[in-house]
């Protein structure tokens, strides 16, 4: 057992091999099940409204950012160019580790998620979610921003996941179900232009870490088929909780999830290029 937990999910992190069956099942099960749970916890209590989806996905985006800072140290782009990048250097947070990489990262974003809405749920004011994740973005962003020196190549991926954003806000006429379709579209979109084009103009290496993107882009030869793949996947996805007569929290709560699985790594991705990293 010892060697099996060592060679899928140990040894992958650590060797940066990226995933397997196994540990992609594994992890799988255990985030169905974990929103499963969240879900039932907080039915009834909050509203999965246009606003709360926009504050969970500030979380995101500060758990993306997060993620990259600790891509940029682990391949050296990171230097200590202020005292600030200094001391995060220093204090080791944000290194390689179980905590700060998938699936890890996920769970530590959703516990200061679930932190600040308790204790915005005591305030009666959870309208302030969103702010609370862009105050803890926005100082780590800007550690990263020194170090933008691809980001010019940024403006290709979010064309390209913008296109299939905007049909779908003609098609559907909601905005919920629109940034299903955006939020997949940008993962799509990076992983076809960071692996396909970045690294041919830079010459930098990028390889699919995931197992089914990475047969997708394999068997057609081109992860411009991945990122096809992604907008037919999350337009059938819109479409089918458009047309299913199921309660607004529930089709919000899905389509949130669908969300997060589209922007998070879409937005790592993209960030990540930016550095070159």
């Amino acid at each position: 057992m010892d060697n099996f937990i060592y060679d899928y999910f140990i040894q992958p992190l650590w060797n940066h091999e990226g995933y397997n069956v196994v540990n992609t099942l594994t992890y799988a099960a255990i985030a169905l099940v974990a929103a499963y749970l969240l879900y039932r916890i907080l039915k009834g209590r909050i509203r999965f409204d246009e606003g709360f989806i926009r504050s969970v996905l500030c979380f995101v985006l500060l758990g993306s950012t997060m993620r990259v800072i600790t891509d940029a140290i682990d391949s050296g782009v990171f230097k200590p160019v202020t005292p600030f990048h200094q001391w995060v250097l220093q204090i080791r947070i944000w290194d390689y580790s179980y905590l700060t990489v998938t699936p890890g990262i996920y769970v530590v974003i959703a516990a200061i998620l679930l932190v600040s809405m308790a204790v915005l749920y005591k305030m009666k004011r959870m309208e302030w979610l969103g702010y609370v994740a862009l105050a803890l973005w926005l100082p780590q962003f800007l550690l990263l921003l020194p170090f933008m020196n691809y980001i010019v190549y940024s403006l290709p991926i979010l064309i390209l996941a913008a296109v299939p954003a905007y049909l779908a806000v003609k098609y559907f006429k909601d905005p919920i179900l629109a940034a299903i379709v955006a939020g997949q579209a940008l993962d799509g979109a990076a992983t076809f232009f960071i692996i396909d084009v970045f690294s041919a103009i830079t010459g930098k290496a990028y390889f699919e870490q995931h197992v089914l993107s990475s047969a997708i882009g394999a068997i057609a030869g081109t992860y411009f088929a991945f990122y096809l793949v992604k907008i037919a996947v999350a337009f059938a996805a819109a479409y089918i909780l458009q047309k299913e007569d199921m309660d607004a929290d529930d089709r919000n709560y899905v389509a949130l999830l669908l969300m997060v699985m589209g922007f998070a790594p879409g937005l790592r991705d993209m960030l990540r290029m930016t550095m070159g990293a």
